[in-house]
């Protein structure tokens, strides 16, 4: 008798329209954070499971020192391979001529990582739980940062970003109407001047990134588009679910 199979992770999900497919019948997952967790909260979260061996305070002194050198090491130009994750640097930007030297104007130095083989391991035990089509309103498919020619990536203020998705277009009189870009490190909202917006579309907004300080963001639409005919009575919002950088 073939012995039952039970998954040990489980995530959860609900199913949005696809922007990548021409049929309006596709769907594509985006999963629910439980919560977003720091360091402190997972070195907790071994000691509560058992099996750390140390305290919570020491393992979170060790993963910060872990951290910081495999991050000095990263900005030299090193490889890193945890088995966990793969870590790199990377340059964007276009180089005109092969004479071209590196101008922080046009060419940006980021860090990317990839999911490494432990981690690949671990995808057969996760269970997905699908929660149906999520709730009609705005969605935030993804952003193109024009300048540096990244999707769901990189901001580069002053430049153009383009953002596809369904039932965006900015409608309505309400104070909080609007796109805003948020400030991950303290929570400020950045609004985008209505008058920066070029294309203002259910599907896809094209607009003027505002004067941003370096750092990560999340974009946010909030709007009272209805889909047609009058505006919505209260507003609804979308946050893209990816972080977004500015150099």
């Amino acid at each position: 008798m073939k012995k039952e199979f039970k998954f040990r992770h489980r995530v959860k999900a609900y199913l949005y329209p696809n922007m990548l497919t021409a049929s309006p019948n596709d769907f594509s997952a985006r999963t629910i954070s439980e919560r977003s967790m720091s360091i402190a909260d997972i070195c907790e979260s071994a000691v509560a499971r058992g099996g750390a061996h140390t305290t919570a305070a020491a393992m979170e002194a060790n993963a910060i020192l872990f951290f910081k050198e495999m991050a000095y090491r990263l900005a030299d130009g090193f490889s890193i391979n945890t088995g966990y994750f793969l870590a790199s640097t990377n340059i964007k930007g276009v180089f005109e001529s092969p004479t071209e030297t590196f101008n922080k104007e046009k060419h940006n130095v980021s860090f990317q990582f990839r999911q490494g083989e432990i981690m690949r391991s671990m995808i057969p035990d996760i269970e997905v739980d699908l929660l149906g089509v999520a709730e009609t309103g705005p969605f935030i498919g993804q952003v193109f940062d024009v300048k540096t020619a990244t999707t769901n990536d990189t901001l580069s203020p002053g430049h153009i970003l383009k953002l596809a998705g369904s039932k965006i277009k900015i409608t309505g009189n309400l104070s909080d109407i609007g796109i805003f870009f948020i400030a991950l490190a303290d929570g400020i909202k950045t609004a985008v001047s209505i008058k920066e917006v070029a294309t203002n579309n259910p599907s896809e907004l094209i607009f003027i990134i505002p004067a941003l300080n370096a750092g990560d963001y999340e974009v946010e639409v909030v709007t009272q588009y209805s889909g047609g005919g009058a505006p919505l009575k209260s507003s609804r919002s979308s946050i893209l679910n990816k972080v977004l950088t500015v150099m």
